[in-house]
């Protein structure tokens, strides 16, 4: 199946060209962000909008198809964080170090298989942090 550039504009407007995983801008990024499948194809997930989200280059490459890991607080399976279906400050916190916080099960889960912390990944959002431009702001 193949999204069409219109379905795809409309979930960039909708995340404000944010990263719906890390809250990472567009505009700090070199690579264009991708369209995600929250849940993977491969897992009959569709391309209906609501199962459509934003994801910079890092998140969706280690995302990739999956759709749940082991919590590494409780080793419970637990289903990666969903943006269409839960609140993205239900589940993360932004450290002043750049850092993320998952504060649930899902949240601990997707920062794990995201390797949102990782340390290039943190210094960059560091210095976007340090002028004014992380976290991204929806319009």
């Amino acid at each position: 199946m193949s999204l069409s550039s219109k379905q795809k504009q409309v979930v960039r407007k909708r995340a404000g060209d944010c990263c719906e995983y890390c809250r990472l801008a567009q505009s700090s990024n070199f690579a264009r962000f991708h369209v995600d499948h929250i849940i993977a194809l491969k897992h009959d997930g569709t391309d209906d909008d609501e199962n459509l989200c934003l994801a910079c280059p890092d998140c969706n490459a280690h995302k990739g198809e999956n759709v749940a890991a082991l919590d590494p607080l409780t080793r419970d399976a637990t289903k990666l964080y969903n943006p269409r279906q839960q609140k993205w400050d239900d589940h993360f916190s932004i450290n002043p170090d750049a850092t993320i916080s998952g504060l649930t099960p899902e949240g601990r889960t997707t920062v794990r298989v995201l390797r949102i912390n990782d340390i290039e990944r943190v210094n960059q959002r560091l210095g976007e942090m340090a002028v004014g431009d992380y976290p991204c702001k929806k319009d």
